[in-house]
């Protein structure tokens, strides 16, 4: 009873110190490290890349691995044993997600993030969470072509998925934001997304933090202060950072190839319809019903159209890396060249009205660069069947239509990309011109204001082609995300406390 009595207490006067710190300031505090959780009870949290040690990564045998690790305490100079997580990043991430050194992952912080992040008290009415629009039940976005924010409002965005979001050079659609830190201050800011308030957006949401007696100890023990919105950023940040997908079967297909060279001696690192058919059959012998559904497959069709499915798959890869030139802007691990580009979504008539700039509208006079019209970010490809629709402004509602879109060139307009565009046929017109002669070329479906003639890549994709190049972006699906980062419910720390 006596601790009971004195866990109350304790709530009643961390709610009423909750309400005193009103006055100190909101966004950024220095931390007193003497009141936050003891160094030896911080459970840092480390990730760990195939590509870093093949090894250790390969004898992690899940995503989230409790272990312990020796360290010097910095108040005592002792050495100490303390709990650390360590986090076994998918196949097909070949590096760990960059983290920034102002915020390392710790087990408190990443905890604290989470509950921030599926709590609706960032929104002023207490309706909209970040998982809201970033729902883990829907590939971490809301699958709607431009998401409802608070009182019913509409947006006019496409929500990108978090996943593998931590590898982005920059976030939100026109690149507005540099790191994960910055896009989590965006949204309680947003009319449309979570404010309907009258004075500082960010001002009343951390009064409402700071209401509750559970989040200021939160916070006292992970940054040595009262909430702010600088730790909060921070906090949400770094749950997100977990948000990672891969595993896919073109990875494990690539990883099987790669063996089988080593095997084989021959040097010749080329992707064949023998290493996708294997792992096909791999995964429908340990029932990996969601990467062979991702496929069209099942555990009693896998086997036999392995061969098929396997030779479908290399004509896909070779059209994504050749012919329909998909390798051009997406790239790496996660398929992305981070950059932007005009693709012509949202144009009308050859025209894009002001709102549909873009890049451009995001970079600061004395920068302004008229090739970044139009222009939105890359989008990674992986996860694409669980984030549907896709482009910036959601009209694109298949994969189909997507190739389709790719297939004509884009949307035509003035500022279409350079990758986007026939240059060579572009050209030719004009010397034809300049020269009287014929022009046997691709009409130009316009010309911008300077007379240059825009002619759109057609890439002439068979029907056959197009079938093959979509199931390689299915085959790019991976693992759905692991349960303890997608269960809203989940917190390990609560967990170990309710099984002892």
């Amino acid at each position: 009873m006596f601790r009971e009595f004195l866990s109350v207490l304790g709530a009643i006067c961390l709610a009423g110190w909750a309400t005193t710190l009103a006055k100190d300031p909101h966004d950024v505090a220095i931390p007193n490290e003497s009141r936050k959780q003891p160094f030896a009870e911080q459970v840092p949290i480390r990730f760990l890349a195939r590509g870093q040690n093949p090894k250790s990564w390969d004898a992690l045998p899940k995503y989230w691995n409790e272990s312990t690790e020796e360290a010097i305490d910095p108040m005592t100079g002792k050495k100490i044993t303390r709990k650390v997580i360590i986090i076994k990043v998918p196949l097909g991430l070949t590096t760990p997600p960059p983290i920034p050194p102002e915020n390392p992952m710790t087990l408190a912080k990443w905890e604290l993030g989470k509950k921030l992040y599926y709590d609706p008290i960032l929104s002023t009415n207490n309706t909209i969470s970040c998982a809201t629009c970033h729902n883990p039940e829907k590939g971490f976005t809301d699958q709607l072509t431009t998401s409802i924010g608070i009182n019913n409002n509409v947006g006019g965005m496409n929500a990108p998925t978090v996943i593998n979001a931590a590898y982005n050079r920059f976030q939100f659609w026109n690149g507005r934001a540099a790191s994960l830190e910055d896009q989590s201050q965006g949204p309680p800011t947003n009319p449309l997304e979570m404010f309907a308030g009258k004075g500082d957006p960010w001002e009343e949401a951390i009064s409402r933090i700071r209401a509750k007696a559970e989040y200021v100890q939160a916070f006292e023990a992970v940054f040595g202060h009262a909430p702010t919105r600088d730790a909060t950023a921070k906090a949400i940040a770094a749950y997100e950072r977990t948000v990672l997908s891969g595993n896919s079967i073109h990875d494990r297909a690539d990883l099987a190839m790669r063996e089988r060279v080593r095997e084989e001696e021959s040097g010749d690192y080329t992707l064949k319809a023998e290493d996708y058919a294997a792992v096909i059959k791999q995964a429908a012998a340990k029932k990996d019903v969601a990467n062979l559904a991702a496929l069209g497959l099942d555990l009693k069709t896998a086997n036999e159209k392995a061969a098929e499915f396997g030779q479908r798959l290399v004509n896909g890869r070779n059209l994504f890396f050749g012919k329909a030139r998909c390798s051009n802007c997406h790239v790496g691990d996660n398929f992305t060249d981070h950059a932007f580009h005009n693709l012509g979504v949202g144009a009308q008539d050859g025209q894009l009205s002001a709102d549909e700039y873009g890049r451009f509208n995001q970079l600061p006079l004395g920068h302004k660069d008229p090739t970044q019209i139009g222009a939105w970010k890359t989008p990674g490809l992986r996860a694409l069947l669980s984030t549907a629709p896709y482009m910036h402004d959601g009209s694109e509602k298949s994969l189909e239509t997507v190739i389709d879109l790719y297939d004509r060139g884009g949307n035509a307009n003035e500022f279409l990309d350079e990758k986007m565009r026939d240059l060579e046929a572009e050209a030719a017109y004009v010397r034809a011109k300049a020269s009287g002669s014929t022009y046997n070329g691709p009409k130009p479906a316009l010309f911008t204001r300077s007379g240059w003639p825009i002619i759109p890549f057609k890439l002439n994709l068979t029907l056959a082609e197009k079938a093959d190049l979509v199931l390689f972006l299915k085959a790019l699906q991976g693992d759905p995300i692991d349960p303890v980062v997608a269960d809203p419910s989940d917190f390990p720390s609560a967990r170990k406390v309710s099984q002892q």
